[in-house]
């Protein structure tokens, strides 16, 4: 990457990194919480095109195509929250149906029960300030840089993501459906080092949902706003899942669910500011 336009300086590493360096992929410094690592990616402001063109098979009408800037440069992790790391955060079992191997992703938490994990995280490490993604940086990150329907291309199988491989992209043949979650690291990471950021599980971000995508949708904004259809008590879910078809695994795709829904489908990424 190219860390000449980096809107302020960048601290690095952050106090709550115990490692940290510099490979192809970028930066990256890892917080380990009692011996649970969760490596962060750093990823530089930038401008992209948001969304899919009327040419992407599958798109729905709310996957507005427009020209986004990311005005300031983030941290995020590389895998979804794994259960190893819920497990000594919350202090209990897991919440997941899959709980066989604790480096699964963390699964069947709701946006609430996410921002409260991320509460009490950001309560024990000293200088961590984490929060879940808004879909504008989930998608840029996701996107790592290309323009196609998957950060891997137009195509994808079962050796790059993790869905319903009975229901494939476009014309490609049906692949293997492995009925559940892989664990984290399991499939290749994107161009910026981002695993399983398709497929997997769903991954909550922090908006509200609003069907116009024209307008900023922070969960902070006016709900009395006159959009198409919106809902505070909705939240938007990116990046499809292990049972997902493969076009909700697209870049572009953006979903909601209700902010208490718990699913065995649903999990989520933590971003931190740089």
């Amino acid at each position: 990457m190219n860390y000449s336009n980096l809107l302020s300086p960048l601290v690095f590493p952050c106090p709550w990194a115990s490692e940290w360096g510099e490979d192809t992929q970028g930066l990256w410094q890892t917080l380990n919480y009692r011996g649970v690592r969760q490596v962060f990616r750093w990823i530089e402001p930038s401008t992209f095109m948001m969304g899919s063109p009327d040419s992407e098979l599958g798109r729905y009408d709310y996957e507005v195509r427009r020209t986004e800037e990311v005005e300031s440069g983030y941290w995020l992790a590389d895998t979804a929250v794994t259960q190893a790391l819920w497990v000594e955060i919350r202090t209990g079992e897991s919440p997941s149906r899959h709980h066989d191997n604790l480096v699964y992703p963390v699964h069947g938490v709701s946006w609430d029960d996410a921002q409260a994990f991320i509460a009490e995280l950001n309560q024990r490490v000293p200088g961590f300030n984490a929060r879940l993604p808004k879909e504008l940086e989930w998608e840029y990150a996701c996107r790592a840089g290309t323009d196609t329907a998957f950060s891997f291309g137009d195509s994808i199988d079962a050796n790059l993501v993790n869905f319903n491989g009975n229901y494939p992209y476009a014309n490609a043949p049906k692949c293997e459906f492995r009925g559940k979650p892989v664990p984290v690291k399991s499939l290749p990471a994107n161009a910026w080092g981002l695993y399983e950021m398709h497929g997997n599980v769903w991954e909550w971000c922090q908006d509200y949902w609003r069907e116009e995508m024209d307008v900023d949708s922070d969960v902070d904004s006016d709900v009395d706003s006159p959009f198409t259809w919106e809902s505070p008590t909705e939240r938007i879910a990116r990046g499809g899942s292990w049972d997902a078809d493969a076009t909700f695994a697209r870049s572009a795709y953006r979903y909601h669910f209700d902010k208490s829904q718990r699913s065995e489908f649903f999990g989520f990424r933590l971003l931190v500011d740089g």
